[in-house]
């Protein structure tokens, strides 16, 4: 079977709280305090938040499987779980991570395709996101896609104040 997803359900917690620990930490670790980014990772991905986010039916978490092997996951927000616009017309993309070993695979872009096919089937008119500015990586990724910066925000990692672009592709 190709790449294929599906939407987590609240028996997935575990595995849901260790990708993102997981792809987190290898994307991200290396260029953080280590006392900032532990504080962050205990609160960010704590069972307890992860599961009222699962709960929550404006948020959307999906495991994406190459076969029945797990690859990535992504997490969209609609309504009023977005973090920062909140408008009823916008999906947000708050988080979209492929493990290490399977990146390099196109995973990435077609995770992007399928939000976009997402968004689309809920009537939504654009999809934006927040990405680190030091993150020149992942600000191509999405330019090449077809976002393009329109604000940014702060976003703290433990008591590190960062830079968050805000990015946006209407559909």
């Amino acid at each position: 079977m190709p790449l294929h997803f599906r939407e987590c359900e609240g028996a997935d917690l575990d595995t849901l709280v260790n990708i993102s620990k997981s792809t987190f930490s290898d994307a991200f670790e290396k260029d953080n305090d280590p006392e900032d980014f532990q504080t962050y990772i205990n609160e960010a991905f704590h069972y307890k938040k992860l599961a009222a986010e699962l709960a929550n039916k404006d948020s959307l978490f999906h495991f994406v499987y190459d076969d029945e092997t797990l690859v990535g996951y992504f997490k969209l927000n609609i309504e009023t779980a977005q973090t920062d616009i909140k408008d009823p017309d916008s999906v947000e993309i708050e988080r979209i991570y492929v493990l290490k070993e399977h990146q390099g695979k196109k995973i990435g872009s077609w995770m992007l395709k399928k939000i976009v096919t997402q968004a689309e089937s809920l009537k939504k008119n654009y999809i934006w996101l927040g990405v680190w500015e030091h993150n020149p990586k992942a600000i191509q990724f999405y330019q090449r896609h077809g976002f393009a910066k329109f604000g940014e925000h702060p976003y703290f990692i433990g008591s590190d104040r960062q830079t968050d672009w805000l990015l946006r592709l209407n559909i």
